[in-house]
């Protein structure tokens, strides 16, 4: 009940959370941030836990101003790397269940529309559709399974796989990093959480409205 307590307080206010969760345990709390991020990156069926917000959350932790309470330095590259280990296995489950996928109608929240969408998404844009998927939240989580589902080589892939986790992990965390010096963020972090989100998923929005409008 704790934990479904915690989660819960994670994604509507990650920033109060995880400073409990430090006072309460520590060091632990990079063992918990690794954890998190690979489970948004890496399950297929973790879509909804918190990435944006919870990278901003602890720039704004590490941040001076806020007491230093995480080391950047040491959260930045290990997070990096939850990130790419995360889209890795996401991605070698969906190569492994691509004969599956293809040959049912719907798994999950996954249809094969959907996979046959993206499919078509990567061949249009190629590869740099991995590092804008990153950007946005529960496409970050199904892109990499889809690319492993799909036609999408390996090493094509992984290039940039890399430079999206770098670029994801590193430019929303010294974000938080550097505003969490400003009053105003502070007492103002949960708009600043929805005005992430917000621009998070910007580019899926205005995909959608230009898929529409091609239409007719």
């Amino acid at each position: 009940m704790e934990i479904i307590q915690f989660v819960l307080q994670l994604l509507k206010d990650p920033l109060t959370a995880l400073t409990q969760f430090i006072t309460d345990n520590g060091t632990l709390t990079y063992g918990l941030l690794f954890l998190i991020v690979f489970a948004e990156t890496g399950l297929v069926v973790m879509p909804l836990l918190p990435g944006d917000s919870l990278l901003f959350a602890i720039g704004v932790l590490a941040a001076p101003a806020t007491g230093g309470k995480i080391d950047i330095t040491f959260v930045i590259p290990l997070l990096i790397g939850a990130a790419l280990l995360g889209d890795n296995v996401n991605y070698f489950v969906g190569k492994y269940l691509s004969d599956f996928v293809k040959s049912k109608d719907k798994i999950l929240f996954l249809k094969r529309e959907h996979i046959v969408k993206t499919e078509e998404f990567y061949e249009k844009n190629g590869g740099q559709t991995v590092i804008m998927a990153r950007f946005v939240p529960i496409v970050r989580t199904v892109a990499p399974f889809v690319a492993g589902a799909g036609s999408m080589k390996y090493g094509k892939y992984i290039t940039f796989c890399v430079i999206g986790a770098i670029v994801w992990v590193t430019s929303i965390t010294l974000l938080g990093y550097f505003l969490g010096n400003n009053e105003w963020v502070k007492h103002n972090f949960e708009k600043v959480v929805l005005g992430i989100v917000g621009i998070s998923v910007l580019p899926m929005v205005i995909g959608f409205v230009k898929s529409q409008f091609s239409k007719k």
